[in-house]
Formats: C-alpha cells, sequence, structure tokens
C-alpha cells in the first residue's frame, strides 16, 4: 500500500538522530542491528535485495542513528485488512545490545504511532514471538496489548 497520508494531516518531524534508510547505502548500514533481530539474514546484500521488493508494498525502515551507524531501527509499514482496518504494522523492531535502555525503541514506537495517526491508521500492531518475553514486558510498558496469537506452517517448494 503507498504511503497515502490524510488530507492535511502532518507526520511529526522527526528528531535530529532519526532517519528512514532509504537507500542502498544506508539499508546496507543497518544489516549488522538488523541481523541481531534476523539472524538468518546471510548478508548486507541480502538485505538491500529484500528492502527493495518489500518496500514496493511500503516497507520502510526507520533509525536512530549515532555517528554513521544505527543504534535501533524500526522496518513497517501502513497495512490494511478487515480485522484492523488501516493501520501501520511494525515487522521489525530491534535496538543493539550496547544501546538498550537508552530509551530507542520507545522513541521508535512514538514516532511510528504519530506517523499512523497522520496516515489516517487507527492502529499500531506488531508480532512478537512467543519466547520473546523480554520483548512482551517492553512492549507492554510501551502501551501495546496482546489481542491475539498468529500462527504459521512453513511451505516445501514441491
Amino acid at each position: 500500500m503507498p504511503d497515502q497520508r490524510e488530507a492535511g494531516a502532518t507526520p511529526p518531524p522527526l528528531p535530529p538522530d532519526m532517519r528512514y534508510a532509504d537507500g542502498e547505502e544506508t539499508v546496507a548500514a543497518c544489516f549488522p542491528l538488523m541481523r541481531q533481530l534476523r539472524p538468518h539474514l546471510a548478508s548486507a546484500a541480502e538485505l538491500v535485495e529484500r528492502w527493495r521488493r518489500q518496500s514496493a508494498d511500503g516497507y520502510r525502515i526507520l533509525a536512530v542513528w549515532t555517528a554513521d551507524r544505527p543504534a535501533a531501527l524500526a522496518g513497517f509499514r501502513l497495512q490494511e485488512n478487515l480485522l484492523s482496518g488501516r493501520h501501520l504494522f511494525v515487522d521489525d523492531l530491534v535496538t543493539s545490545d550496547g544501546e538498550r535502555r537508552a530509551g530507542h525503541g520507545a522513541r521508535l514506537l512514538a514516532h511510528l504511532a504519530g506517523e499512523g495517526r497522520a496516515s489516517g491508521c487507527t492502529k499500531l500492531a506488531l508480532g512478537a514471538a512467543i519466547g520473546n518475553t523480554l520483548g512482551h514486558r517492553f512492549y507492554y510498558r510501551n502501551g501495546l496489548l496482546a489481542t491475539g496469537f498468529g500462527f504459521s506452517m512453513e511451505l516445501d517448494a514441491r
């Protein structure tokens, strides 16, 4: 879904240390941090290729930068479905080990909530692995509630 903001709605301004990874170079710079969350990613080139494909569906990466590297990032997209209506879905949220407890994740979520409101979304949603109890605590502290379970099935190529 392309980025379609409500008429007259203005997204919140980005803080000076927050910016989008909106080109191959900045997406590649996100690889070491994204790999902490998604260890199956083999290389920066793979991340860039996946970002390129997903960005056609509105996927974006917003990061808190310290110097020339991201300290925390959120991959997200605007979606619409019958269950939630128009909403902002956070695919990826990670803070580097050395930057945890600095408030970066909470700031990213707060900014994305403002982006969602400005885009006419009624919800911010994300998925979390069942075993990610520290993440669950963080989400609860930041106003997100568990509303269901997600289920999946591996599909083999037949």
